[in-house]
């Protein structure tokens, strides 16, 4: 089995999942992270733009099947679809932000009710992050699915993963301030609903939809069965690392850059992996539980350069 980029979080996680199975792999990826921790795999180092090169060797691996976890625009998809052996079982991770309500949340408007499902409508429009984020223009998790679905692939739609070696931080809006010792956190309303996935649970999904012949061709959500407030996932951070820090509430404008998630959001993000449950037979943790490893595992592993810049904070507080 070939796994395209394997090294770090979700990636990670699949190929420990696959590996625990013993499955043989082959992990296709950059070099520039090969852990000292990871199964003992085989590794493949190679640029993206240049796998057509490597094709005889990654037919010569005999895969059954593929995991692309790092294709994020239609040429990354149709670069992978012409490197790979013909015939094998194909799985591309994909987001819940095809969604239009993910668009509509970007654009501060709101026009789906939730959950929402594989039947939801998709974005209207594409390139969600076009001009607003760097190495984003051409990024549209749509464009990659409409490469992979065309050749019976399944798509795995992913919500907020959280998990050790998460490098998007997804704590991080309260642990830097614990680490900080602050006591009193701004916070605004609290009640967006965004839904999330264990990394080892997503992980899980994957492998069960290699197992699952009748999931080719097929999209599935992954994503817990119950969506927490922003307001009572913080506070379960707070709890998980033992913190009796305060959530204070503040004037939604003054609330700092990465607390604004935490003010009133104009579309809820929430999902159902009913179908994952169905047809797959995909179960999720108990997310105290998983919350409770990906903290303790986060506090213990502090990013090497921690924002310790609270004035915003402090304004806000201010005003209290």
């Amino acid at each position: 089995m070939i796994v395209l980029g394997g090294t770090r979080f979700i990636g990670r996680a699949i190929v420990e999942e696959l590996a625990g199975a013993d499955h043989q792999l082959l992990i296709v990826h950059r070099g520039n992270l090969e852990p000292d921790d990871m199964p003992p795999v085989t590794h493949l180092h190679a640029e993206r733009q240049d796998l057509a090169a490597h094709r005889e060797e990654l037919a010569a691996f005999q895969p059954d099947a593929a995991i692309d976890c790092r294709a994020l625009t239609r040429e990354d998809s149709e670069i992978a679809i012409r490197a790979l052996p013909d015939g094998i079982r194909l799985v591309v991770i994909s987001s819940i932000d095809v969604y239009r309500a993910f668009g509509a949340l970007n654009d501060d408007r709101e026009t789906d009710p939730v959950p929402l499902d594989e039947s939801s409508p998709v974005r209207p429009t594409r390139y969600p992050y076009r001009g607003k984020a760097p190495g984003l223009d051409d990024y549209d998790k749509l464009d990659v699915e409409d490469v992979y679905l065309a050749r019976g692939a399944t798509s795995v739609r992913l919500p907020m993963v959280y998990g050790p070696h998460d490098y998007q931080l997804r704590e991080e809006f309260i642990l830097r301030r614990l680490r900080a010792g602050r006591d009193r956190i701004p916070f605004g309303s609290g009640s967006w609903l965004a839904c999330r996935g264990y990394v080892k649970d997503i992980a899980h999904g994957v492998h069960l939809v290699l197992k699952t012949p009748d999931a080719a061709g097929q999209v599935f959500n992954l994503c817990e069965d119950r969506t927490y407030s922003m307001r009572m996932w913080s506070r379960m951070i707070l709890d998980s690392a033992g913190s009796s820090a305060e959530l204070v509430p503040v004037a939604e404008e003054l609330l700092p850059e990465d607390l604004k998630p935490t003010g009133t959001m104009s579309q809820h993000i929430a999902c159902s992996a009913q179908k994952a449950r169905s047809v797959l037979g995909w179960t999720t943790s108990d997310p105290a539980e998983s919350l409770q490893t990906t903290v303790s595992w986060h506090l213990a592993n502090p990013p090497p350069n921690p924002d310790l810049d609270f004035s915003a904070d402090n304004l806000a507080l201010g005003t209290v």
